[in-house]
């Protein structure tokens, strides 16, 4: 069979670019006796997948998104002959000659909770255009249960059109015990001895909490030595956002900026605690890397937070800054609690594997596919 992926969101810093780049590359690694076909926008992403004997790749231009999707993938589609079309994002190309899934990463859009972090125009697009993607695609994965559970709420599609299929974190992701790499990261960042990590971007601080974050620091500090670093691009712009002060508790808070992937890791087994108490996340990519590092884990009771974290993480009230803070001092304050967190991360880790993903992904498409 010839199966296209839209890719247009390969180079997306965010969980669905991640999730574009690992999917494509376990379904090639695995799978050799269909045929791919990789559109991409950019002639900079050609060899990309060269390597892979069972491989075409295409560049497809226009001058937009919506024109890309829904013109010239169709055409590239019926050009290349493809049996079946995955977008690895929330669209399908409508006038496809082919059947089409997609993935959903979330449904903030539709939660009275979370669709304010989305602009009207934005929501008045989605919410207009995601029953006519869903309606029209012939299978849609979804990348938590809360996802799928509000989409056939809202959309009442019929029984089993919306699956469920979790990825997990990079294969890189695992417990660091090396000397000499986590003292290499540790000076590379400029890291103290003993502190808290959180993960942000500069433009999610509201999103990501990081207000009720710098409240429970406030807070517990003082309480140990610990620090508080925040990491992640444009971070240092919070300082004067939030009216961090130079001095007391302010002075313990770091941003050492964007974080290379492969440094995360050790990052993680340096931490004492992982602080991600969320308002709006379907499938939190950094909390399965902390579970698979092993790092204890404070987590948002809110959307697909808990789900995915389950019983290896403490869930609190993210709107209170008080029970975060109470949920630091019950870790941070006490090495049985912060032990069991631990254990009880990297068994929890063992449920999300782009290994699994990628299986479950290829069922699907092949079985859309032969249904053409």
């Amino acid at each position: 069979m010839r199966i296209g992926i839209m890719l247009r969101s390969m180079l997306e810093q965010g969980g669905v670019g991640v999730y574009s780049r690992y999917i494509t590359q376990e379904l090639l690694e695995r799978d050799q006796r269909n045929h791919y076909v990789l559109f991409y926008r950019s002639a900079a992403h050609l060899g990309s997948f060269a390597a892979y004997p069972n491989v075409t790749e295409r560049v497809v231009q226009a001058p937009n998104k919506a024109l890309w999707d829904q013109v010239a993938i169709p055409y590239a589609c019926w050009r290349e002959q493809v049996d079946v079309v995955f977008h690895p994002k929330f669209s399908v190309p409508l006038l496809a000659p082919c059947k089409s899934v997609m993935v959903l990463h979330g449904a903030g859009w539709f939660m009275p909770d979370t669709s304010k972090f989305w602009s009207a125009l934005d929501l008045k697009y989605v919410r207009m255009m995601m029953p006519v993607y869903c309606r029209r695609a012939s299978a849609v994965l979804s990348v938590s249960q809360i996802t799928t559970d509000t989409f056939n709420q809202v959309l009442q599609l019929r029984p089993g059109k919306i699956r469920t299929v979790y990825f997990g974190p990079g294969k890189q992701f695992h417990r660091v015990d090396d000397a000499a790499e986590l003292e290499r990261v540790k000076r590379k960042y400029s890291l103290p001895d003993r502190f808290i990590l959180t993960l942000s971007g500069g433009d999610r601080g509201t999103r990501k909490n990081i207000d009720g974050i710098l409240k429970a620091y406030q807070i517990y500090h003082g309480k140990s030595a610990h620090k508080l670093v925040v990491g992640g691009k444009g971070c240092d712009r919070f300082r004067a956002e939030y009216g961090i002060p130079e001095d007391g508790y302010g002075r313990d808070i770091h941003f050492p900026g964007w974080i290379d992937q492969r440094d995360l890791p050790a990052i993680y087994s340096l931490a004492d605690l992982f602080l991600y108490p969320s308002f709006s996340e379907a499938f939190p990519i950094p909390i399965t890397e902390a579970l698979a590092c092993g790092t204890p884990i404070i987590t948002s009771t809110l959307n697909g937070l808990q789900e995915i974290a389950g019983e290896a993480a403490l869930s609190v009230d993210a709107t209170v800054p008080e029970a975060i803070a109470d949920a630091m001092a019950q870790v941070l304050l006490n090495s049985e609690v912060q032990a069991a967190l631990s254990s009880r991360s990297l068994a929890r880790s063992q449920l999300f594997s782009w290994d699994r993903c990628a299986s479950q992904t290829l069922q699907i498409l092949e079985t859309v596919a032969a249904a053409s």
